[in-house]
């Protein structure tokens, strides 16, 4: 099949590379011509773990190309996927304009049948705001073609984006006439030949499905932070209670570990999109907005903890910081946990010397040069010189270290852990006080 994904972001790189894996001929366009030269070049510009290497051989094969030109983009695909962003605009609402833009360029182009499939994570009724588009465009022309327009939202994980898409879960498609549908049956196909995996539904309601997943994972974090929170409290073990709530299979372990506080491009948003629709259509989500709310707390429990030990004047000390990146296997710095504990020890006068195995130059972008940030190359460089540990993100690297050689270089011997990633004996076996989230 002959597929056009406008965007080369995390949704749209990875989605073109898949279907192209399988046999299709895609073209990917964006209009940022750097984006575009990066991956003529052969590298790519998200950090994703497998997806170069699927480019490459797939570029090679002459199935995946990449392009700025608009016209040579519409005539290509009778498939053609939106994937742009959707950032929130000031009052939380996702903004359109990538989206609609997008749309209309494909109205102003096309000459034939065309099905244009949202992607993007977009908001109830822009499908509708979709379809107005490439019809005013068309009407402009004074050309009279049939389109469909197609809700197929995307279910990737940052750092297993390439498995989601190849093995995944469900794929939802929200469709109202028979051909699109068929169309998109066919170009899934490939990837659920196990079982059906494909749920067909309205267009509205697949829009809200993507946004309602989002807000549920992120509710369950929410929930279980503020547990964690009280555990402290109360004297309990918050790992206990997790296994406790987790082995009832109506609850389940998934998205169930306390820490610091989700960040990332979508959770954030999506939880703020949500909320503003429910506003725009009468309706309250009060159960969101307390999620967002006890979020926004969660991200500064890490430096109280460190406050309440070290006192709130921390001039002079140094903090050694393991992990910059909102999660582990990925770069993406968006409303990163790690942002905000940074910003809260330099206001108190503290110097940050951190590692990530991915995300330092994405860190270093955001933060820009500052005298007291500086960067490590290994987990045991950023010790150097620090009085005491933090670990932001669960990177695999720093499941097991070596507690002796952790206290023998930090000058105060204490770890501040936001992800929970120790049974809380073993580092106090070797004399090092230790401070987790929820946990006695």
């Amino acid at each position: 099949m002959k597929i056009t994904v406008i965007g080369t972001g995390y949704v749209g790189l990875v989605s073109g590379t898949c279907l192209a894996d399988v046999g299709n001929d895609v073209l990917c366009l964006d209009l940022d011509a750097a984006k575009i030269r990066i991956l003529h070049e052969g590298g790519i510009p998200i950090y994703e773990p497998g997806l170069e290497a699927m480019v490459k051989k797939n570029v090679a094969a002459g199935r995946l190309r990449f392009t700025t030109d608009i016209q040579a983009a519409v005539a290509h695909g009778v498939l053609q996927f939106i994937a742009v962003g959707t950032p929130p605009d000031e009052d939380g609402s996702a903004d359109l304009q990538y989206v609609v833009a997008a749309a209309r360029n494909i109205g102003r182009h096309m000459t034939d049948y065309k099905v244009v499939i949202d992607k993007s994570t977009v908001p109830v009724g822009t499908a509708d705001k979709v379809r107005a588009g490439i019809a005013e465009e068309l009407k402009a022309r004074g050309v009279a073609l049939d389109f469909s327009v197609v809700s197929n939202p995307e279910f990737l994980k940052e750092g297993a984006a390439v498995e989601d898409f190849m093995k995944p879960d469900r794929i939802v498609v929200g469709a109202e006439d028979a051909r699109a549908i068929e169309l998109m049956r066919e170009l899934y196909a490939p990837f659920q030949r196990n079982h059906e995996r494909l749920i067909v539904m309205d267009v509205k309601s697949a829009e809200l499905t993507k946004y309602a997943a989002n807000a549920m994972l992120a509710t369950r974090i929410s929930f279980m932070n503020e547990l964690a929170n009280l555990a402290e409290k109360l004297g309990a073990d918050i790992e206990l209670v997790r296994k406790g709530i987790g082995s009832d299979p109506r609850i389940g372990f998934h998205f169930l570990y306390p820490g610091v506080g989700y960040g990332g491009s979508c959770f954030p948003k999506d939880v703020q999109a949500l909320i503003r629709t429910a506003q725009e259509a009468g309706q309250a989500l009060q159960v969101l907005q307390a999620v967002e709310a006890a979020n926004d707390t969660q991200k500064g429990v890490l430096a109280q903890k460190i406050t309440r030990r070290l006192g709130q004047d921390l001039s002079g000390r140094t903090f050694a910081l393991w992990g910059l990146a909102f999660k582990p296997n990925t770069d993406d710095m968006r409303e990163a946990p790690s942002l905000v504990l940074i910003a809260d020890l330099l206001a108190r006068g503290a110097s940050i010397r951190a590692y990530d195995p991915v995300a330092s130059h994405e860190a270093q972008r955001i933060l820009g040069a500052n005298p007291r940030i500086s960067y490590a190359a290994t987990p045991m460089e950023a010790l150097d010189g620090a009085d005491a540990l933090a670990i932001v993100t669960e990177w695999k690297e720093f499941r097991s270290p070596d507690f002796d050689a952790i206290k023998a270089k930090l000058k105060t011997p204490v770890i501040f852990d936001g992800r929970n990633l120790y049974d809380p004996a073993s580092p106090r076996r070797a004399g090092l006080e230790y401070f987790a989230i929820g946990r006695p």
